[in-house]
């Protein structure tokens, strides 16, 4: 049994109140899963909960200990400081979907963002070694909000490309992937962030320079 079978169910503590947060939360809960979104504004959440009456809100603390499977959903230069707040104790041995991006602040330049790592070192790396026992998987960095879940593109089914630690997770994410529209790309262990997590600056440049954040990767074989 996958996590994609229709009659698995599972709760869902995500991490943000932001684009990225809202849109997999609602996802989640249409495709039947209990969710929770996790804020220190619950007042920006506001909007959402009105069109989502079966979600639910709380600390991050609260999301983190509701979920058995966690989304972090936040600006990558505050990623740490809202693991911590959501206490590693709430998400230890727990499967933790990194959407993050490492982006500077910074303007981009002619198109292109900034990050504030390198290419010998991911954000999720450095997020891997100081909570050592959440199960990070990295997914859904690298195309716009609004087609994170149920794509649609003439071009057919898009590509998720992910890595993590641990197998296990992987398939755990490759199932929501699955249940969500998407195909994925399994690039293995953590270190290949180091290049999914530049994606995100690619995917980035048509909609700096001609306002198209409407696309997605795609895997050709």
């Amino acid at each position: 049994m996958t996590f994609s079978d229709p009659e698995i169910c599972m709760n869902i503590g995500i991490l943000g109140s932001g684009e990225v947060a809202k849109s997999l939360a609602a996802g989640f809960l249409a495709h039947g899963h209990h969710t929770m979104l996790g804020t220190r504004h619950p007042a920006k959440l506001k909007d959402w909960a009105v069109q989502n009456p079966k979600g639910n809100i709380g600390s991050f603390s609260d999301a983190a200990r509701f979920g058995e499977l966690v989304v972090l959903a936040v600006k990558g230069a505050v990623a740490g400081d809202v693991l911590r707040a959501a206490d590693s104790a709430n998400l230890a041995g727990k499967v933790a979907i990194d959407t993050t991006n490492p982006i500077a602040d910074a303007p981009p330049t002619n198109g292109v963002l900034k990050f504030f790592t390198s290419l010998d070192e991911s954000l999720m790396e450095r997020l891997q070694r100081e909570f050592a026992t959440v199960r990070f998987v990295k997914a859904f960095n690298s195309v716009g909000s609004a087609s994170m879940v149920d794509p649609q593109f003439k071009g057919g089914k898009p590509t998720m490309f992910i890595c993590g630690n641990d197998e296990a997770a992987r398939n755990t994410v490759a199932g929501i992937l699955d249940q969500f529209g998407w195909e994925t790309a399994d690039m293995g262990a953590a270190e290949a962030a180091r290049a999914i997590e530049p994606l995100c600056i690619l995917w980035c440049i048509p909609g700096f320079l001609r306002q198209d954040w409407v696309h997605a990767f795609k895997v050709l074989k």
